[in-house]
Order: structure tokens, then sequence, then C-alpha cells
């Protein structure tokens, strides 16, 4: 039998670049440019990659998430629609609706969906539910003890099925769920204010990563102090200001922070399923400032402090412009902030801020 040994077919050009731009085409580590996308370090809301479209054909890339490949050639193509990521040799694509990833040290809201022996499971929209140990919580009293089969029973009087909760991210494991804690004051059940989900991961109205999450804001109209909770996993909390609650000032953090001086902090109540008195005042800044976020997402911005902070105080001028003809004090407190009020906050809001 006779065989017949062809030479090796020379792959098709990956790149369209002309001889006089080929050096300029090459970054500092030899690679080549992919048409100006792979040399981008961050993601890039300009550049959307869309399913099924060839992001390369050339052999040194690796392809990663978000993309595929095809068996007869060496061409990476992507799945999703997103914006292109390059870590080294590897792309992948960064999609622009996605369920949230865990990462060690993340803030997240969550709420309480089943309870286990010896802990709980807590949705975080990510894939996999998370595990909150009972280990991993403060006792009422501050007691530092070993947890025991008594513990075990009470389970239940301290977490239950629909709880909202903030908790860190503690580590994760290898199926990529996420193990979470609440051992500081400052973390826990919520209460004395509102839950608000948003979406968006990529290109967009999400909430931004390694930003200060909470803090307080000082409302107008004789609102008061209001917390806000910005979950990194997209879910927002949004409540009345208590003494060394989530935003504690510096001084109520380092007393809470004292051992010796814990059991002062933690009490029965933090446990407590009731809610404080809220006044109408604080109630209607609540919603303002949920409304404010809501307007944020809806028009494609990210969700940070100074985006939320902008977006209240120019909802305070739009909402007195579209409302000088109403005598009716109460009317122009309640005035709607979505449809075209909405686009015009998010307009002054981006202004402000010079983004």
């Amino acid at each position: 039998m006779t065989f017949l040994i062809r030479p090796p077919a020379l792959a098709p050009a990956a790149l369209n670049l002309s001889p006089a731009s080929s050096d300029a085409a090459l970054d500092s580590d030899g690679d080549a440019d992919l048409l100006g996308r792979v040399k981008r370090t961050k993601p890039s809301s300009k550049t959307i990659i869309t399913p099924g479209e060839t992001v390369t054909e050339d052999s040194q890339w690796m392809r990663g998430h978000g993309t595929t490949g095809n068996p007869s050639s060496t061409a990476i193509i992507a799945t999703v629609a997103g914006t292109l990521i390059r870590t080294n040799k590897l792309l992948s694509i960064r999609p622009l609706r996605a369920r949230y990833t865990p990462e060690i040290g993340d803030l997240v809201v969550g709420r309480i969906v089943a309870v286990e022996t010896k802990r709980w499971k807590v949705d975080l929209s990510a894939p996999l539910l998370a595990h909150l140990p009972l280990s991993a919580i403060n006792l009422p009293g501050g007691i530092l003890r070993k947890r025991t089969s008594t513990d075990e029973l009470a389970i239940r009087t301290f977490f239950s099925e629909g709880d909202l909760l903030v908790a860190e991210v503690q580590s994760i494991y290898q199926d990529g769920a996420a193990s979470l804690h609440t051992r500081s004051l400052r973390y826990g059940k919520l209460r004395n204010g509102v839950f608000l989900r948003v979406s968006g991961t990529g290109g967009g109205g999400g909430v931004v990563r390694s930003r200060r999450q909470v803090w307080t804001i000082h409302t107008a109209n004789g609102g008061g102090d209001v917390d806000v909770v910005l979950g990194v996993n997209g879910y927002i909390w949004i409540c009345k200001h208590t003494s060394g609650g989530l935003a504690a000032t510096a001084e109520e953090a380092n007393r809470a922070n004292d051992i010796t001086k814990m059991d002062e902090g933690v009490s029965e109540s933090m446990y407590s399923n009731r809610n404080d008195h809220i006044a109408a005042q604080t109630r209607k800044e609540i919603a303002r400032i949920s409304g404010c976020i809501t307007a944020l997402v809806d028009g494609g911005v990210w969700v940070d402090e100074e985006m939320v902070m902008a977006a209240y105080h120019a909802s305070q001028d739009v909402a007195l412009e579209d409302m000088e003809d109403v005598s009716d004090e109460k009317q122009k407190a309640e005035a709607f902030l979505g449809g075209e009020r909405g686009k015009k906050i998010v307009v002054a809001a981006l202004e402000a801020t010079k983004r």
C-alpha cells in the first residue's frame, strides 16, 4: 500500500494587517494585536463580541470561558455576548448578563432558602447556593465557645427560611460554592428596610466591585440617616440607620470590635424578626433612594457610592423642577422617579460625576 504524505497546509491569516503596520500590531510580549481587542487588559464597553463571531484563528491563543473551538480549524469562536478579556495567552469573554461569581472577601446580601444540620443555605444569585456554617456566626451575648447540640436545636432562632442577611465570602469550595461568615458585628440579619435586586455584570447596570459598599446617607426632608448596602452579587439593602448597625461610625466599630465589650453589642435583638418604628419621612427617603438606584440600572450605569449619591441629589432638583406647578407639598415629595424623570436623573448624575 502506498502512502502519500502531503505538506501541512498553512493556516488562514488570522489578522488583516498591512506590511507597514505588522510591527505595530505586536505588543510588548510579542503577541498579535487581534484587531486591537486583546491588548486591553480591562473589559471595554465599546467592543462587544456577539455569539458565533470568530475572535481569532491564531493557534497561539487558548480558549477560555465564553468561547469554543472548531474541530476543523484553530479558530476561537464566541459563545456569549460580552467583552473580550486577555490573560496572558488565555482569551475569555465576560458576558453582559451572567450570574454572580463569588470571590473571597466579597460583601454580599443573601436570602436564607434552607436550614440544615449545622448550616444554612443562602441564595446569592450565584450558580450554586452558598453555605453559612453555624460556627461562622456570633452567638447572642457575644459568647465565644464551641457550638453544641443545644445550638443545633435552636438553629432556627438565629436564621430561618426567608431571612435576609449581609455576610462576607470566607472561602470557595472546589465546586464553586461559597462559604460565608457573619462574625463581625457589622454583619448579620437585616431589618428596618427594603430589598432591591439589580442585574448586570459585564456591560453595565451592576454593582461595582472593590468600592465602598456600606455607607450612610444624610437624607433631606427630615428623613434622618439611611444606610445603603451594595452587595456585589446585585442584591441591595436600604434601611434606617441604627447605632452600631451596618454603617457604624469609627468609634462605634472600634467599640464593637473590642472583645471585652462584645457582649454589650451582641444581644438577642440582633436575631429579632421585628422591625423598629420608622417615621414616614424616613420611609419616603428610602423609597427615593431605591428609585434612584432603579433609574441607574435602567440607564445601564454602574452602581456605586458616587453614582448613588449624585442620583439622589439630582432627584431632588428634578422632582422640584417637574412639580413647580403643583402647590401640594405632599405630591412634590411623592414624585415618581421613573420614566422620563428617571432619565433626567441619570443624565444629571453622569454630568455631576463627569462620566
